[in-house]
This record gives structure tokens, sequence and C-alpha cells, in this order.
């Protein structure tokens, strides 16, 4: 990408295609099976060629013998060093690989063709797959530096309950406003302490005394524990979380906007429950639970 926003006319069209990684694969795959399939017809032509015509089992047994030195050099090893310098040797076989996407670029087309159509089919669209591939590997990552001892156990059940999570929606894991105890603005701090402590609550939400009893807010009773004065307060905003939402910006959203409550509404904007600190982080924290 750096050689390719440089000027580098090769960098570009690997970019290109970088981002269109069906083509990509495509012509990967159709080079590669033509390079199997030419490299087995020499090896029974040579074969041919050696021993006399009539010999067929030659024929039969040089690609038995062969064929564990061509798995080796012919794909072990180009992998391997593809995978070390993938960014190096992939430039360098630019111009080449160009060229035969080009060529190879009919045969890529049909492949793509068929590749949209069982998308279409089977209704599980290639980017879906891409991003499952992508998150095996970076599993796989985790786990590595976990065994390298560079991530702590923690960090990488951290990861873990992310990865659980990262499909889950807002209103999933909505609290329902009739199970939830709440404190009226016409209560006193005591009250709303005491209240607080016979439900365990950190955040205590805020109805209207009197009317339609809506909420207003939410009091934390750490503030209401700091606050010498005895007045009820103060009373921080309810933040608004779609319930379509993922978890992970509902939280992130909450955790940038340094909320610990949030309220969770409907497309239309009727709210349907409450969304605090502790709802969050108990599928992060423990994902298996």
């Amino acid at each position: 990408m750096l050689d390719a926003l440089g000027g580098d006319l090769v960098s570009r069209w690997l970019a290109w295609l970088a981002n269109h990684p069906t083509l990509f694969i495509a012509t990967t795959l159709v080079g590669n099976n033509l390079a199997n399939y030419l490299a087995s017809m020499a090896i029974v032509m040579g074969a041919h060629a050696v021993f006399s015509a009539e010999n067929h089992l030659a024929e039969l047994c040089a690609p038995l013998v062969l064929a564990p030195l061509l798995f080796v050099y012919g794909e072990l090893l180009p992998k391997s060093l593809f995978l070390s310098a993938p960014n190096r040797l992939l430039r360098r076989g630019g111009p080449l690989f160009l060229f035969f996407f080009v060529v190879f670029l009919p045969l890529s087309a049909l492949l793509w063709g068929l590749n949209r159509l069982l998308a279409s089919l089977v209704a599980e669209s290639p980017e879906k797959v891409r991003l499952t591939v992508a998150r095996r590997e970076l599993h796989r990552t985790l786990e590595e530096g976990h065994a390298s001892g560079i991530l702590l156990p923690s960090q990488r059940e951290l990861a873990r309950g992310i990865f659980a999570v990262a499909k889950g929606r807002a209103g999933d894991y909505v609290l329902p406003l009739e199970q939830i105890a709440k404190a009226r603005t016409d209560m006193t701090k005591r009250e709303v302490q005491r209240l607080a402590q016979q439900f365990r609550l950190a955040a205590v939400p805020v109805e209207e005394a009197a009317g339609s009893r809506q909420l207003v807010g939410y009091v934390r009773v750490i503030d209401l524990c700091l606050d010498p004065s005895e007045r009820l307060g103060p009373i921080r905003p309810l933040l608004t979380v779609s319930s379509t939402a993922t978890l992970i910006d509902a939280a992130m959203q909450m955790h940038a906007d340094k909320e610990a409550v949030a309220q969770v509404v409907d497309a239309e904007g009727n709210p349907l429950g409450l969304l605090t600190a502790e709802r969050l982080h108990e599928p992060l924290l423990s994902p298996r639970r």
C-alpha cells in the first residue's frame, strides 16, 4: 500500500487485487492447478522419452517417486518463503503475477461468477467468511502471544469474551424497566442510599415523582456518598443506545461518554429498558457462564 501511494504501478495493481480477493485467489488457483498439471505431464513425457515407449510401468512409477519432491519444493517451500517475506516476494513477482492475471482472466471471471452464485444460494457472503477466517487468525495470534508470555491470562480471557459476544446486540442484554428498582425525584438522599443498599446497586435510575413517571436520569451511589449536602444529586443524564447496536459498540459508547447506565430504545425511539456497565462487563469477562 505504501509503494502504491508512492506511485509504483505494479503495487497499485497488487493493491487493487488485494481489495478484490476473489479474483486474486481465482488467479492463484488456476495457475497452481495448471502448474501441477504441466509438472505431471512433463514427468510422464520424460519417463516416456527415457524408457521404452511400451514401458507403462515407468510412466506410472515416475510421478509417484517424484511427487514428494514436487510437494516439498513446489508447494511447501514457496509457501513458506512467501509467508516469511510476503511483501518483498509479492512485489518482485508482481509483474509475472499480473501477466498471468490477464491470461487467466476468462477462467478467473468464470470462477468469480460461480462464487457469487453459490453465495447467493447459500446466503453466505464472502465478506462474512473472510471475517470469520480473520477472527480465527486473530484468536490464534492471541494464543501464541499468551504462550510466549506477552499476554496475561486476564487479557486472553477478555479477548475471548469479546469474540464470544461480538455479534450480540444491546437489546439482548437489556434490563426491563419493570424489573429495575428506581428512585423518585422527591426521595431524600438517605432513602436512595437505602434503596441502593437493599438491591445492591452502584447506580440508581431516577424517575419523575408524579405524572408519566418517565426516567430523568440516574445517580451514582459513590456520588451520593461523596457529596456532603443532603440533596439528591447530581442526576446524570441517560445515554441512549439503539437496540440493534452491538454489545461492543454500546460498551465503547458508554466508556467514551463515561456513563454507567444507558437507556436502550427501539427503532421508533421507544424505551425498552436499561443497560448497565455491570451488565456489559459480565459477558465480556466471563463468556462461558
